[in-house]
């Protein structure tokens, strides 16, 4: 049960981090002022901050790493 608790939660915050990461390239994001309920509002908007900052700290540890290198 545990186990099924931990990949739901991790295919979870993987998705959005996709999610962030289409924000980043294309600027591309939900429409969260479209929803009624401000409780789901809210929880969208924690989600989708999740992986903001999954993305955030991914790119902070390549980019320190001797194994990743920026090409532009």
């Amino acid at each position: 049960m545990f186990g099924k608790v931990v990949h739901y939660s991790f295919d979870a915050i993987l998705i959005s981090a996709f999610l962030a990461g289409i924000k980043r390239s294309t600027g591309l994001t939900l429409r969260t002022d479209k929803i009624e309920s401000k409780d789901v509002r809210s929880a969208v908007d924690k989600y989708l901050g999740v992986g903001e900052w999954m993305m955030d700290t991914s790119i902070a540890l390549m980019g320190s790493s001797a194994y990743f290198e920026r090409k532009r």
